[in-house]
């Protein structure tokens, strides 16, 4: 069982502690590199939604979907950015565990296996017969055990080929896998950029194809968050800003992150940013109900979905894994 250290939490509750004066330093992990999709939280640092909550948030990249759980569960990070589904399991092996999700960012996962069709992959049973490249922190690859059911795929009949991160988009470019697991928007990109034609590239978006999972969300560190309500609830107002900042101007946002990093190809990375947008976070249900909260009937047959291929230790119980208590009001998280 991970539980929050007595220092750590100390440490937390220490920089909550401030003054009208001076503002609460707040660190805050992402999932991933510093690429089109974070450029939401770069816009409220920036545009100074987090400065108007009494928030000095800084950002750290992280390595996959589920690198930033154990840091929130440990106490590490009191905020952080991560694959739900990942959460659910880790929470179901780490009872008790002080982490939950509170704002959901991608409503729509972007969990996909994309293929090449020179390589005989376009559709979800294609994969039989084929190499499948897949990092095994991947939250996409999390999913695949699902996604095969829900697509009637014999598993025995994929060959899964382990791959690093850096390497996985590679290895497709070079023919060496015949599809990867991965996130729609990043692996689609990643390989235009490295030369493959897009007519080539198949995108199997998981959501479209029999899974009704959601996706990354913000967490948090519950121990923090109890002691700490409406500081939590300002970082998740300045959070909704930052994405209607980015949806708003796309460019402007990713912008944002090339002043610290001078090598980001603007152009790439804002239109990932926009792949993100129009399938992930404006969808339809965040538009009518404001972004960051989920549908409990949704939301149970997502648990129920990952029951069929996940054998839960404990009984699911979805208040476990995500509260919308510390969600602002509607009004200040409504996107277009």
């Amino acid at each position: 069982m991970i539980r929050t250290t007595a220092i750590a939490l100390l440490a937390l509750f220490a920089l909550a502690g401030h003054s009208s004066a001076q503002s609460t330093k707040v660190p805050f992990a992402l999932d991933w590199k510093f690429e089109g999709p974070s450029a939401a939280y770069f816009a409220a640092i920036d545009n100074g939604h987090f400065n108007a909550e009494g928030l000095d948030v800084e950002i750290s990249p992280g390595k996959g979907s589920l690198d930033a759980i154990p840091k929130v569960a440990t106490g590490a990070f009191p905020v952080g950015f991560a694959d739900i589904n990942s959460l659910i399991k880790f929470l179901d092996q780490n009872p008790g565990a002080p982490v939950k999700a509170v704002m959901m960012i991608y409503d729509k996962p972007p969990f996909a296996v994309v293929g090449r069709k020179s390589q005989g992959v376009a559709a979800p049973k294609d994969l039989e017969g084929k190499t499948l490249g897949a990092p095994p922190p991947d939250g996409a690859w999390a999913q695949f055990p699902a996604f095969a059911t829900a697509n009637a795929i014999d598993p025995d009949k994929v060959t899964v080929e382990p791959v690093g991160f850096p390497t996985r988009e590679p290895m497709l470019a070079e023919g060496k896998v015949d599809a990867i697991t991965g996130f729609s928007f990043s692996s689609f990109l990643n390989l235009v950029r490295l030369g493959v034609p897009e007519e080539d590239i198949s995108v199997i978006l998981m959501a479209d194809h029999g899974l009704s999972l959601y996706g990354n969300a913000v967490i948090v560190n519950t121990d923090f968050a109890a002691e700490n309500p409406e500081l939590v609830k300002g970082f998740l107002r300045a959070v909704a800003n930052g994405w209607r900042d980015a949806i708003a101007d796309p460019k402007g946002s990713v912008e944002m992150i090339a002043k610290r990093n001078p090598a980001l190809d603007v152009d790439l990375e804002t239109r990932r940013l926009q792949l993100a947008i129009d399938a992930n976070v404006a969808t339809d249900y965040a538009k009518s109900n404001g972004m960051g909260d989920i549908d409990p009937d949704r939301f149970a047959k997502a648990i129920s979905q990952l029951s069929e291929t996940y054998e839960f230790k404990n009984a699911p119980d979805a208040t476990l894994y995500f509260t919308s208590e510390y969600l602002p009001d509607a009004s200040d998280r409504t996107i277009k």
